[in-house]
């Protein structure tokens, strides 16, 4: 793979193209890498978020929420909107001004556009959307009603793209994606739909990237969160399905792929091929909201504060396996490699917004931040100088092989395999059995029918297909999951999590036994129907969150309980388990004798090692 790298005034430059996204962002071995500096360059700050930053030529702009830009310690007037020499930092004259917050920008190099809460702009009536004269800030004829909120912005193809949460423009249906004509501001036939929000837009030739929260495109399911669509008729391009495992905030392009900022448990940055195969993935202990990819490098910014060593991560983000601080920007080669730049922003929200230009030699970063390392920067920074340096070591693959925390916002029965593995739950059931969401910490879990005795009773079971990967022979194996359990919602039997049966391939499980509710760990081997069981001595139904753990290590099977071994059993240290049965949670299928549980779930996951 060829790996120019770039000096700042050389003539010859290659071609980048990054999206302007305004919502909120390895593998290999130890390589080189050519990044920007960590520390900022001369900028101007802002006394409000910036949302927003677009490059056109040696000029960058930037769009918030700010009503001015402080140079020297002193305040200047700029309304939501803002420009300055890249090279300098010298605060341009170019002053429009929004009424709103500005949420999105893109540039054509004579055109900067804007989106947002507007609905004034150069003191002009403009709903939402604006083009505004790249020099004089005068804004030109663009001008339509839209009903929505707009937050993600791309050109090319002749056409300005949107993106966000929209139902019209101009009364025209529109599904949270719409165009305009670059040439006239005439509202385009271009109109692919999504179910839910869009909050990136990327284009590279005839394809038009897009990143959200919707589970459908073009009402195709199975279409989740990142996809591409023809530039002029919408068409779904069906040859680029990665199903990313969380929402996306951001996206950028460049000639090996596209690049993605993800939310979620946590938050990661992942490399998919132009055929939607993942070719690297970093993990962050908070959401991915912004992303640029200059170079080869791919920097990444959101309001983690640390990189995870591996892509393994647990409740609230944290990470499992190690970590380095990376406080709201870090950079990954692209093999996947963790550089060392570090700039170390400060604030909750952190970065918002990037944008890169490789004429002026500048990565542009606006947020909430106010410091960047120990130099007061306040919500805009600037990053120039490339250097050389040595990566980090690649991260170690992670054992999780399937995770689970049920946030998902979109009711399509079915929910997401967070270790990335692709292992997708989805709902069964019969007489009317149902999954509702139950308020749980930050998120959600899934509460399971309540009891009742006949054929005619409502039973539900989530299923994941087999995969090799679920199968862990002899091998290290550790699955649990968080489970509320009131003393009504016992019964004789209620399977929690498993994998096989006794009577082909092993199993492995996970239980709450009779009415008293304790629960226990259930092995069998792949050639044997011998039960093993490792039984906790204590209740988990008492109407309160607990996690349950079982681990499995050679000859030994232990049960966990909110972190304490509750109990422990003996089996042979060859005991494998094989198995083409799906891995269930909620019981072993929707036949009457299902061994349905009846209280509520979160975060289950398995791990082999």
């Amino acid at each position: 793979m060829r790996r120019d790298r770039v000096r700042l005034k050389s003539p010859v430059r290659r071609a980048v193209i990054l999206s302007v996204v305004t919502a909120l962002l390895g593998a290999g071995g130890v390589a080189l890498a050519g990044v920007m500096s960590g520390t900022p360059a001369p900028a101007p700050s802002f006394n409000g978020p910036v949302f927003a930053v677009a490059h056109a030529g040696d000029t960058v702009y930037v769009g918030g929420s700010f009503t001015g830009a402080v140079i020297s310690g002193k305040t200047v007037t700029r309304s939501r909107l803002a420009a300055f020499d890249a090279r300098t930092g010298k605060l341009l004259d170019w002053n429009p001004g929004a009424d709103a917050t500005v949420r999105a920008l893109a540039t054509d190099g004579g055109t900067v556009y804007a989106a947002g809460d507007f609905g004034k702009v150069a003191d002009l009536s403009r709903d939402a959307i604006a083009a505004i004269d790249a020099t004089t800030g005068v804004a030109g004829p663009l001008k339509h009603a839209v009903l929505g909120r707009p937050n993600a912005l791309a050109v090319g193809n002749g056409r300005l793209y949107v993106g966000g949460r929209i139902t019209s423009v101009d009364n025209a249906p529109r599904a949270n994606l719409a165009a305009f004509s670059t040439s006239t501001g005439a509202l385009d036939n271009w109109a692919p739909t999504t179910d839910d929000t869009v909050n990136a837009l990327a284009v590279r030739g005839s394809r038009v990237y897009l990143g959200g929260g919707f589970h459908k495109t073009n009402g195709v399911s199975s279409t989740l969160r990142l996809t591409a669509v023809d530039g002029a008729s919408g068409v779904l391009y069906r040859d680029f399905l990665p199903k990313p495992v969380s929402q996306v905030f951001a996206l950028s392009t460049d000639a090996d792929g596209v690049h993605a900022a993800l939310g979620g448990q946590g938050g990661r940055a992942v490399a998919y091929t132009f055929a939607g195969q993942a070719r690297w993935t970093r993990v962050f202990d908070g959401d991915a909201q912004a992303i640029a990819t200059i170079d080869g490098i791919t920097y990444v910014g959101g309001h983690f504060d640390k990189a995870c060593t591996t892509t393994n991560n647990g409740a609230k983000g944290t990470c499992t396996d190690g970590s380095v601080p990376r406080v709201k920007l870090a950079a990954v080669d692209q093999t996947g490699n963790l550089t060392g730049w570090a700039p170390q922003a400060n604030g909750v929200a952190g970065v918002r917004a990037m944008d890169g230009n490789l004429d002026s030699g500048l990565l542009s970063v606006g947020g909430d931040f106010t410091t960047i390392g120990d130099t007061t920067q306040k919500r805009y920074a600037a990053f120039g100088t490339i250097v050389t340096e040595s990566a980090l070591p690649p991260a170690p693959p992670s054992p999780v092989v399937a995770s689970y925390n049920f946030d998902s916002t979109v009711a399509d029965a079915s929910y997401d395999d967070g270790s990335g593995n692709g292992n997708t739950l989805r709902v069964s059931g019969v007489n009317n059995g149902t999954l509702k969401p139950v308020p749980h910490g930050r998120g959600q879990a899934v509460s399971f029918p309540p009891k009742c005795r006949g054929a005619d009773c409502p039973r539900v079971v989530l299923q994941a297909k087999d995969s090799p990967a679920l199968n862990p022979g002899s091998r290290v194996l550790r699955f649990g999951a968080s489970v509320l359990l009131s003393p009504a919602e016992t019964s004789s039997g209620e399977n929690i999590l498993q994998k096989g049966y006794s009577t082909a391939g092993g199993q492995y499980k996970l239980q709450a036994d009779g009415v008293s509710g304790k629960p226990s760990c259930v092995f069998s081997d792949k050639d044997a129907t011998k039960i093993y069981v490792a039984k906790a001595g204590a209740s988990i139904s008492d109407g309160s969150w607990h996690t349950v753990e079982c681990r499995r290590a050679g000859a030994t099977v232990t049960i966990l309980v909110d972190g304490r071994t509750e109990g422990s059993t003996t089996i042979p240290a060859g005991l494998s388990v094989i198995t083409t049965q799906p891995l269930s949670l909620g019981g072993k299928g929707t036949s009457e004798n299902n061994d349905q549980f009846h209280g509520s779930l979160d975060d289950a996951w398995v791990s082999i090692s």
